[in-house]
């Protein structure tokens, strides 16, 4: 078992165009998220698709399902997207030191 950092899985998770779709989709929808047939019809994903990478993006931290009733309703952590974000760009614009090349004779 390889053991990675929740950065690296939310990474890995939004890395196939159906859950960066469905991940795009669910933060337009905001703190109410959508239906997971509501989903399906806006993105035109199958039902087992749709859930197959409705379940990456829960394992990997990224959404979070409610049950309400019969219906399961999918929202954005945006607390865990800004950690991702956070992580991304802590140390943007801080400065690289490059070291210049070895002559190679």
């Amino acid at each position: 078992m390889t053991i990675t950092s929740p950065h690296a899985r939310a990474l890995a998770a939004l890395g196939h165009d159906a859950r960066l779709s469905i991940f795009r989709l669910l933060v337009k929808a905001g703190e109410d998220g959508l239906r997971v047939g509501d989903i399906g019809d806006h993105l035109g994903l199958a039902p087992s698709t749709l859930a197959h990478h409705l379940s990456a993006l829960v394992d990997a931290g990224l959404v979070v399902q409610d049950k309400q009733g019969r219906e399961v309703f999918n929202r954005v952590d945006f607390a865990a997207m800004r950690r991702v974000l956070g992580f991304l760009t802590s140390e943007c614009c801080t400065g690289v030191t490059v070291r210049p090349a070895e002559d190679v004779a």
